[in-house]
């Protein structure tokens, strides 16, 4: 497991590279982070941004989603994986905002997490991204890049979750998901990691054992 020293190190790092880290996914609104999270589910972020494109500008609120009606919502993101559950879940996410919280979207997480498609992950984000909230999303890139460096090890996404939240240095905890999934995405991938060209190698569980094998 890495070290302390070496968290605030490879941290650091990944921070100097990139200070202001944000979500690739597009959205102008609150409503619209927590449309285009959920949506994201078991599609990349590129597909989802390809629909969103065609949606917002049509229902960029709760109200107007509701109004556009659930079939011309699958219409709009049918290019996304599951899109026909996704549009019945939104739509009735939408309905829940509108009749308990105005059209705004809930900063708690219990209420978050009770919407419809809504799991803890997206409700990290939205509490993150929109709100500021040191929270820990835990997506495929998070678990692997935790799990392959030593830094969060942990069977589940949820423990990987709850180790992070022990090791992130309080001066990264706000930011430390973005530079996670990003070094994910980019560098440490699932198939072919990056590893000559990666910035943290020097702390990383992986990089270490492949330094010696080279030795």
């Amino acid at each position: 497991m890495m070290k302390p020293a070496e968290i605030e190190s490879f941290f650091a790092t990944l921070a100097a590279a990139n200070p202001q880290p944000a979500s690739e996914l597009e959205y102008t609104s609150v409503f619209e982070l927590l449309a285009a999270v959920l949506l994201s589910a078991q599609a990349t972020d590129v597909g989802v941004n390809k629909a969103t494109r065609r949606l917002f500008p049509q229902a960029g609120t709760p109200q107007q989603m509701l109004a556009l009606g659930e079939a011309a919502v699958a219409g709009q993101i049918r290019t996304i994986g599951l899109y026909r559950n996704k549009a019945r879940h939104l739509l009735q996410t939408c309905r829940i905002l509108v009749d308990q919280y105005g059209g705004q979207v809930p900063r708690d997480r219990a209420a978050l997490e009770a919407l419809p498609g809504v799991g803890r992950k997206t409700a990290n984000v939205v509490l993150n991204v929109a709100f500021g909230e040191p929270t820990n999303p835990v997506d495929t890139h998070v678990f692997r890049v935790c799990n392959r460096s030593g830094l969060a090890p942990g069977k589940t996404p949820q423990a990987v979750e709850q180790q992070l939240g022990k090791r992130v240095p309080p001066p990264f905890r706000r930011d430390a998901h973005h530079w996670l999934i990003l070094h994910g995405r980019y560098v440490c991938t699932a198939r072919a990691p990056r590893c000559g060209e990666c910035s943290v190698r020097s702390w990383c569980d992986t990089g270490k054992a492949l330094d010696r094998q080279a030795r």
